[in-house]
């Protein structure tokens, strides 16, 4: 490649993801997010990777990396650094996609504008359902209100893990 030519990151990242989510089903898993960002000079393709069925290892991580390196280098027209990693226990939720996925699951959201019970603009909520291009439907854990919110309602949004709120579900 010249040093010239234009890397379209949005259009690699089209070509790669059909790749990547065959790779993926073969070992139960789904792409939660592939990102492909140029960083002090460096590209790096990053792959967060998802199981509905288990906890994601380090072992899945590995077989997934090794599954594709040689794959998608045809692909990319640049030198570029390959992660594969697990989202995390306590992930930022970043698209409509990520709410439907983690639908079960606690949360902290912060809203850009619903005012809540205390005066606050954010809650601890288990996730009870969303549709992507609908609704998002919030159980809070401190007072068992169901809201109905729309995705462009929500400021931030990331993923709590259980132990830091103990079992206020069940009181």
């Amino acid at each position: 490649m010249r040093n010239n030519e234009i890397i379209n990151k949005y259009e690699i990242i089209e070509n790669i993801t059909p790749l990547i989510e065959n790779t993926l089903m073969r070992y139960d898993l789904i792409p939660l997010e592939i990102d492909f960002q140029k960083e002090n000079h460096r590209w790096f393709l990053r792959i967060f990777i998802y199981s509905y069925s288990r906890s994601v290892t380090l072992d899945d991580c590995e077989k997934v990396s090794r599954s594709l390196e040689n794959f998608i280098d045809e692909l990319i027209p640049v030198k570029y650094f390959l992660e594969v990693s697990s989202p995390g226990l306590d992930r930022k939720l970043k698209s409509e996609k990520e709410f439907v996925i983690f639908i079960g699951k606690l949360a902290e959201i912060k809203f850009n504008d619903i005012v809540v019970q205390d005066g606050s603009k954010k809650i601890k909520a288990v996730i009870l359902d969303a549709q992507i291009g609908g609704t998002i439907k919030l159980e809070d854990i401190e007072t068992n209100e169901v809201l109905e919110v729309k995705y462009s309602d929500i400021h931030s949004a990331k993923l709590i893990i259980e132990d830091e709120i103990g079992d206020k579900r069940n009181d």
